[in-house]
C-alpha cells in the first residue's frame, strides 16, 4: 500500500500499529515529531507534515515527543528497570523493597504500573517468580527442598511451599518429573523481545507487540505440558549475543539450539524456512512445490503464521506471488526490515 499522507494520517489517528516504523508525524504549531501510535492529542491536518525517518525531522528542527519517544526502540525497556533485572539476576536471594526503590531514585508506583503493563504482575511478584525458578530448578537437579528455600529467602519451609505452589501450580516435592519454561524480555533494534526456552532449545522468540502474543504463550505452554515463569536460561546468553551480531551487520546464521513443537507437515514448512538463504525470498507458492504439493499455499501459510521463533525460523524471506510484503505477524515494516538489514550484512 503506498503511503499517502491521508494515509499516514489516518493511521496516526487510528493509532496502527502495523505502520510503526514507516513513517514520523510531525507537528508543525507544537515543534514535535512522534511515532504513529502516540498518544497524545492529534492535530489538525493542515498542521502537520511526514517524514520517512527520524533524521530528516530532526534536520528540519524538530524535537522528538516526550509522550511517545520516537528516537527509542519500540517497548524498550528503560535503562533504570533493566539494571534492576540485571541485579536481581546476579543475586536471585536478592528482595528489592519499596524502599530500597526509593534510595534508587525510583517511584515503586510507577515502576508497579510498568511491570503490570509488560509483564502482567507486579514488581514484587515478578522477583518472587525469578526466585521459585531458581528454586524450581535446584531442586530438580537433587538439592534438598529446605535448602532451596533457604537459598531463595524463605525462613518458613511452609510459606516456601505455598509460595512454589501459587507460581508453579505444583508442590516441590512433586516438581522433580515437571518442566518449566523460561522467560526472558531481550531488546533489539527493531523493538523488545520475548524469548522461551527450555532445557533443549529456545522455543519461542516474538515481538512483544505481536499479534495474539497470549494465543502464542498458552499454545507452546500446551504443547509442553508446562507453566511459562519468569527466569533465566542456559540458552538466553548465546542467544541475545547472536542476536546482538545479526543486528549489527555481523552474523549470517544462528546456532544456538532450538526446540520447534509442531506437527510433522509444520516442522517440515520451518525446516524449509531455515533453508532459505539470507538476502533471497520465496513466495508461498514455491514453497509448497518444494515440499511436493503444489495445492498447500494456504497450509504453507498457516504454518509460517504460527511459527514461534521469528528470525531465526526466518518466516520473513516468504513474500506474496505478486512480491508484495504480506503477512508477518511482527508487522509488515519489520519484515521490511529485516529483509533490507540481510541484503545489507550480504552486499
Amino acid at each position: 500500500m503506498k503511503l499517502t499522507e491521508e494515509r499516514m494520517y489516518q493511521a496516526s489517528l487510528d493509532k496502527d500499529s502495523s505502520f510503526e516504523g514507516t513513517y514520523w508525524m510531525a507537528v508543525k504549531t507544537t515543534g514535535i515529531f512522534c511515532r504513529p501510535t502516540c498518544t497524545a492529542r492529534k492535530p489538525k491536518k493542515e498542521n502537520v507534515e511526514f517524514f520517512l525517518n527520524t533524521e530528516e525531522a530532526i534536520g528540519k528542527g524538530y524535537r522528538p515527543c516526550k509522550i511517545c519517544r520516537p528516537l527509542e526502540n519500540l517497548n524498550e525497556t528503560p535503562k533504570y528497570i533493566q539494571e534492576l533485572l540485571s541485579d536481581l539476576s546476579q543475586d536471585i536471594s536478592l528482595k528489592i523493597k519499596d524502599a530500597d526503590l526509593l534510595k534508587r531514585r525510583i517511584e515503586p508506583v510507577a515502576l508497579r504500573r510498568w511491570f503490570l503493563k509488560n509483564h502482567g504482575m507486579t514488581f514484587h511478584a515478578y522477583q518472587r517468580e525469578l526466585r521459585m525458578n531458581t528454586a524450581f530448578k535446584k531442586i530438580k537437579n537433587g538439592e534438598r527442598i529446605m535448602e532451596a528455600a533457604l537459598g531463595s529467602g524463605y525462613e518458613s519451609l511452609s510459606g516456601f511451599n505455598e509460595r512454589f505452589k501459587n507460581v508453579l501450580g505444583i508442590s516441590p516435592k512433586n516438581s522433580k518429573t515437571q518442566m518449566i519454561i523460561d522467560l526472558k524480555r531481550m531488546e533489539t533494534p527493531l523493538g523488545t523481545m520475548y524469548a522461551c526456552a527450555i532445557d533443549k532449545g529456545i522455543c519461542l522468540l516474538e515481538f512483544t507487540d505481536r499479534k495474539n502474543m497470549d494465543k502464542q504463550f498458552i499454545s507452546l505452554s500446551k504443547a509442553l505440558n508446562a507453566e511459562i515463569v519468569q527466569g533465566e536460561n542456559i540458552h538466553f546468553e548465546q542467544l541475545e549475543n547472536e542476536l546482538k551480531e545479526y543486528f549489527e551487520g555481523n552474523r549470517k546464521t544462528f546456532n544456538v539450539p532450538l526446540f520447534t513443537t509442531g506437527t510433522e507437515f509444520q516442522e517440515k514448512v520451518w525446516q524449509l524456512l531455515k533453508e532459505i538463504p539470507m538476502g533471497e525470498t520465496r513466495t508461498y507458492k514455491q514453497q509448497s512445490e518444494i515440499l511436493g504439493n503444489p495445492k498447500a499455499i494456504r497450509a504453507v501459510g498457516t504454518a509460517n503464521g504460527i511459527n514461534k521463533i521469528a528470525i531465526l525460523i526466518p518466516c520473513h524471506r516468504v513474500i506474496g506471488s505478486n512480491g508484495e510484503l504480506v503477512g508477518y505477524a511482527g508487522g509488515i515494516w519489520r519484515k521490511q526490515k529485516l529483509l533490507e538489514l540481510e541484503k545489507a550484512i550480504l552486499f
